[in-house]
């Protein structure tokens, strides 16, 4: 293998945000592209999209903000009426019950308004750091980090953390990242890691990055 340069993340950054061009926005920011940017509906988008692919969160989010776009029309609607409305995503009558019990409580407590506050976010049943982390960064533009599957995949990959769950990811990245690139890096890492730095056969012969990888774990690539 050919000595790799050193890993510089402004270039990084700089080549991912012309390599997704070509591909679809990762739902949540999609989402904010076409008005939906309040932090309510970022985050019951992200709830949504949980084990669910964006070809199909992206559609069943728009469905049910069609109905109900606020806490208050939210509990307007029954956990049933829910589950329809989201019925093509993942586990959609546990996903209605948590919406609605969601909405509920903005309403009862936070005068119908959702916070832009990690710890009223965490605070409900269900919301990890990943949708809380996000909906904050879209909705609110707090510098925050969401690591999921994509982001925990590449930042190792490409070596420039070290750590074996999400977890530890988004802890190791919070010292190394820079902040203004704690957003950013969700946005243009979902799609770079569903196109070109895949789970398996990575497009490593394609890559803008390939020069500065450490290839971590990789076996075989295209």
């Amino acid at each position: 293998m050919l000595a790799k340069v050193p890993f510089d993340i402004d270039v990084a950054i700089a080549r991912l945000q012309e390599a997704v061009k070509p591909f679809p926005k990762a739902a949540m920011f999609e989402l904010a592209d076409l008005g939906y940017q309040s932090p309510f509906e970022q985050l019951i988008s992200c709830i949504i999209s949980i084990r669910t692919y964006d070809e199909v969160s992206l559609p069943v989010s728009q469905r049910l903000f069609e109905r109900a776009r606020t806490p208050a029309e939210m509990v307007q609607l029954t956990s049933a009426e829910i589950s329809k409305l989201i019925r093509d995503c993942t586990y959609p009558e546990p996903k209605s019950e948590q919406i609605w019990a969601i909405a509920q409580r903005i309403v009862t407590e936070y005068d119908g308004v959702l916070p832009c506050d990690v710890d009223v976010l965490l605070s409900f049943k269900g919301v990890g750091p990943k949708c809380a982390h996000l909906t904050l960064g879209i909705a609110c533009q707090q510098p925050y980090i969401s690591v999921d599957t994509h982001v925990h995949r590449v930042t190792n990959r490409w070596g420039y953390v070290q750590s074996r769950t999400p977890e530890k990811t988004l802890a190791a990245l919070e010292t190394v990242l820079p902040k203004n690139y704690w957003i950013e890096i969700n946005r243009l890492l979902v799609p770079f890691g569903k196109h070109v730095c895949t789970g398996t056969s990575p497009h490593c012969s394609t890559c803008p990055l390939l020069e500065m990888c450490q290839q971590v774990g990789v076996q075989q690539h295209r």
